[in-house]
């Protein structure tokens, strides 16, 4: 008994030995690691190779066409750059002063040459025009084409028609400092109302569906003139100026900071129809115009190929 006592006691130490050891042991199994369950390598390739995200600041003034364009922008640049896109709703004024200070590194609606001249002068040496977006832009005072005016230099002849008022649209608007020129200029008697580019068109609407007489401040491209029969009041003083471009205008450094975003806007630019028909879309959905912008991009991915071509 004795005997068998001395053979089982070095056998139990060594097993207690075993069973100590196997605790310290790493919990993984092959079979784990051959099935793709052992613990992720932590391992600077395995970083190197995830894409990193920029964030980009964009403003957007409240007019349909700055809406269209930007979020069309935003789309292509988070879906395929891996950019953070983060846009502000602003007034045009503050919208540049903000583009100048650096807090936003990009507006895509500059109406160039002459409508925002003003605040490209105020802020030169700030900000950049850098990229044409869209070639043919119009300003002037609009009215439905059942209006029996055809010219600005009618409207005093027609004012209590009118209720001798004009309906405009933000204060800092370019437009807005033409449309004041232009009634100082033809000596018009008639009152410029400041709203917004929604509050105009609503009005519009109303005076239409009522097929009264009104006059607003207008421009094109607008989803407006796809809409309803209207025309422009000729402007002989030129007022208004001719035909203009749409233009991004960028901080200082913005090309070194945000190269792909800088050969995108190189690449892109929109025709009539391409931004009469994402700009329709938006105005007639009841979804976030971002995720309109999305589904024009779906169903025009030949021209968005064309735009993020070669880009890397």
């Amino acid at each position: 008994m004795k005997h068998i006592k001395k053979i089982i006691a070095p056998l139990l130490i060594i097993a207690m030995m075993a069973i100590a050891l196997s605790g310290c042991s790493p919990a993984a199994s092959s079979s784990d690691s051959a099935s793709g369950n052992a613990p992720a390598s932590d391992s600077s390739s395995d970083k190197d190779n995830q894409p990193t995200s920029k964030t980009v600041k964009i403003g957007v003034v409240n007019w349909s066409d700055c809406i269209a364009i930007t979020n069309l922008v935003k789309v292509i640049l988070e879906d395929d750059f891996n950019y953070t896109v983060e846009t502000t709703m602003v007034d045009a004024g503050p919208v540049y002063a903000s583009v100048a200070s650096g807090d936003y590194d990009a507006y895509l609606d500059g109406w160039l040459p002459s409508t925002h001249a003003n605040y490209m002068e105020k802020f030169d040496g700030k900000i950049e025009a850098y990229s044409t977006i869209f070639e043919g832009t119009k300003n002037g005072l609009v009215v439905p084409a059942y209006v029996d005016v055809d010219s600005i230099e009618d409207l005093n002849a027609h004012k209590d028609e009118f209720d001798g008022k004009i309906v405009g649209i933000d204060s800092g608007a370019g437009i807005m400092g033409q449309a004041n020129n232009a009634i100082e200029d033809y000596d018009l008697d008639f009152n410029l109302q400041t709203s917004s580019g929604p509050v105009m068109t609503a009005a519009l609407a109303d005076a239409i569906a009522n097929e009264k007489p009104i006059v607003v401040t207008g421009w094109q491209p607008h989803w407006m003139f796809g809409k309803w029969d209207l025309k422009f009041l000729d402007d002989p003083n030129k007022d208004f100026g001719d035909a203009e471009y749409i233009k991004s205008v960028v901080r200082l450094g913005f090309k070194e900071d945000l190269p792909e975003f800088a050969a995108f806007l190189d690449n892109f630019s929109l025709s009539s129809d391409q931004l009469a028909d994402l700009m329709s879309r938006i105005n007639d959905s009841d979804e976030d115009p971002e995720v309109v912008a999305r589904a024009w991009v779906q169903d025009n991915q030949d021209a968005v190929n064309t735009w993020i071509e070669g880009i890397e």
